[in-house]
């Protein structure tokens, strides 16, 4: 189970960046064309934020049956342990929370171009978070 999980989390992964990076984009440069707010720019901010939800959610079971989270005591310790047991999944929340305010954000605005603004302030925001946590080592390997 914990090998399916793993490789679950791992290839969600590769698709919220994807996401993550194209919404981010569409919103800077919609903001800066100041080009209106369409369905599909809808679309992709709405499927952007469930991946990143189902990404969490994987990686909270993932939390709890990884061999890799044993005690904090220990994890504090060594570098790489601390990135798993700890750094990784607290920024991760942190980004998502991002997310999630930046989804919240833009349907309260009325105005159509303003509507960008929560998408490339916040999704941005929650791409570099979670480009700043990602256990490169292991995922390059």
């Amino acid at each position: 189970m914990y090998t399916i999980l793993k490789e679950a989390h791992s290839g969600v992964a590769y698709l919220l960046l994807i996401l993550l990076l194209i919404a981010s984009l569409n919103a800077i440069i919609a903001l800066a064309t100041k080009r209106e707010f369409l369905p599909r720019d809808r679309k992709i901010g709405l499927f952007t934020l469930i991946i990143s939800h189902i990404q969490l959610l994987l990686g909270l079971v993932l939390y709890f049956v990884s061999p890799m989270v044993q005690s904090f005591g220990v994890a504090m310790k060594d570098s790489a342990l601390r990135l798993y047991a700890l750094e990784h999944p607290l920024i991760n929340i942190i980004a998502i929370v991002l997310i999630t305010i930046g989804w919240s954000k833009h349907k309260k605005i009325v105005e159509s171009n303003a509507k960008f603004k929560p998408f490339a302030i916040f999704y941005t925001l929650g791409l570099i978070l979670i480009l700043s946590r990602i256990p490169w080592s292991a995922w390059l390997a």
